[in-house]
């Protein structure tokens, strides 16, 4: 068994803990990128699941957050997905992004509608550990309706049904999902628990933080941002971190991850 760690966490639009990102300069974006990844060099994540990332948007003088904040001496590989695009008028591009300090397998982006503004989706990708292939689902929810929650995990849902049926590795068929649903796991009518319950229905899984609180940063009240970890993946600790890079506290887990027996290490190069 060996120790891999997971960060989760919703980076605003590079605003921290301010209401509008286009309120700040190009410095001002900067420094709070630099924040971000600092945090992370800190803490020395083996995959980070960002949310909130944008890719040339007029709101934050088009600055490629993710190139900002990725240190790639730590984590080389990087995908952003984007799920939010608008070109006429004023540009927006953003999504879900993933770093990774081993490289990314079969990255898909997944928008659940076609709104120009708002729009919320999941990233996929298969994170090839030098252990075994994991997969992993990074995913944004909507923050004003219940019922478009719902109907957004169903979507997730008809996805991981189709994609990760076929026989084979059963760790490939056990995704790590994660992210933003803006949504408590104590509401038994709402995404979290609509989510959990099917992953339980085919995998045995644990919903993490027990009993922790993410959002806002300041002063945290509620947990909004989960991590679906499968067996035979185990927990080791699994923890909001304090921190005010942006209103969501980063969720930081780490995971113990079965060796698989006789297979070679992976050769990392850089690929984007």
């Amino acid at each position: 068994m060996v120790t891999r760690r997971l960060i989760t966490l919703n980076i605003a639009h590079g605003r921290g803990l301010s209401l509008y990102q286009g309120w700040h300069s190009v410095r001002g974006l900067k420094r709070q990128l630099e924040r971000i990844t600092s945090l992370l060099d800190r803490f020395h994540p083996d995959v980070v699941c960002l949310q909130e990332v944008d890719e040339s948007s007029y709101w934050n003088k088009h600055l490629n957050l993710l190139e900002e904040i990725q240190n790639a001496e730590n984590l080389p590989y990087a995908y952003l997905g984007v799920h939010n695009r608008r070109q006429s008028g004023k540009q927006l591009a953003y999504g879900n992004a993933f770093l990774s300090r081993y490289p990314i397998r079969d990255p898909q982006a997944v928008p659940f509608g076609e709104q120009t503004l708002g729009e919320k989706g999941f990233l996929y990708g298969r994170i090839e550990f030098p252990e075994a292939t994991v997969p992993v689902v990074n995913v944004h929810l909507d923050f004003k309706s219940r019922l478009r929650r719902l109907a957004q995990v169903e979507r997730l849902i008809g996805f991981l049904h189709d994609e990760l049926v076929d026989p084979g590795d059963p760790l490939l068929h056990r995704p790590v999902v994660c992210g933003d649903f803006n949504a408590r796991s104590t509401l038994r009518r709402d995404a979290v628990a609509q989510l959990f319950h099917y992953m339980q229905q085919h995998h045995e899984y644990e919903l993490l933080p027990e009993r922790a609180r993410s959002f806002p940063a300041h002063g945290p009240v509620k947990c909004i941002d989960f991590i679906f970890l499968p067996r035979p993946l185990s927990p080791v600790v699994c923890r909001p971190i304090r921190s005010y890079v942006s209103d969501h506290r980063p969720v930081y887990l780490e995971f113990g991850l079965p060796r698989r027996a006789g297979l070679p290490a992976v050769q990392a190069t850089k690929s984007r």
